[in-house]
């Protein structure tokens, strides 16, 4: 007997329908890695704009104009998600700073290695990227600054993504400061990573406080002072002798 075409239709429509409940949120087109990242890049903006908490996966969803089952198909949790956002562009940004401290450490320049090359070249990274004016570096930067100030969990994710480059940083400057004690290290990195997300995460400060003489959004002007500033601080503290 010859099966029309619409009960062939109908037939494949329903084996379709049964394949998609046992497999709730699978992609069905091989461009995975695009909708993944359409994903990532909506979080990134929302979580950039209104904080962990106050973002639903399906607002981030809605906005990347993908299905819900496709987040929690890729990252499970909102937490999953925020992760996989923090990763994507720490992982990147890690890889240049060490890249960027070791070939410093190599070949400094005239007079040797200094404080501030050191600094500069563990900033440099961010601000070349920033200065590319690709809006997810911002909103990234801004996402790093919210974390930063998380005394819930803050400090156990930067702590996760960011000690290994820090480390990398601190080892570097002991080297060339003989007698500073850990302490002030540690403490004068910590001033540098306040100073560094509020500058990084642009929110305007600066702007109405100098009344337009300054801009959050003038990496140029940043480049030429945060790493002298930050110097100016491990050098005062870490290089004076205490009793």
């Amino acid at each position: 007997m010859t099966t029309s075409p619409a009960t062939t239709r109908r037939r494949k429509g329903n084996r379709e329908s049964r394949r998609l409940k046992r497999n709730p949120g699978r992609p069905l087109k091989v461009d995975g890695e695009q909708t993944r990242e359409r994903i990532l890049d909506a979080a990134e903006e929302l979580f950039a704009e209104h904080g962990f908490d106050a973002v639903t996966v399906r607002q981030v969803t809605r906005k990347a104009s993908v299905d819900v089952a496709l987040a929690h198909y890729y990252f499970g949790t909102k937490r999953g998600l925020f992760d996989s956002v923090f990763l994507r562009r720490a992982a990147v940004i890690n890889e240049a700073r060490l890249k960027s401290i070791d070939e410093y450490q190599i070949n400094p320049g005239t007079g040797g290695a200094t404080i501030e090359g050191f600094i500069a070249a563990f900033l440099d990274p961010i601000i070349d990227r920033m200065m590319e004016g690709e809006p997810g570096w911002k909103n990234y930067m801004a996402i790093v600054a919210r974390v930063n100030n998380t005394p819930k969990w803050g400090g156990e994710t930067m702590a996760r993504y960011f000690d290994p480059v820090i480390h990398r940083l601190i080892d570097a400057l002991r080297g060339i400061m003989p007698g500073a004690h850990d302490i002030d290290l540690y403490w004068s990195y910590h001033f540098l990573s306040g100073a560094l997300t509020l500058t990084f995460a642009q929110t305007g400060r600066i702007d109405l406080l100098s009344s337009g003489v300054c801009r959050s959004s003038d990496n140029e002007a940043i480049r030429e002072r945060l790493a002298a500033f930050a110097a100016a601080g491990f050098r005062r503290v870490c290089m004076t002798k205490r009793h």
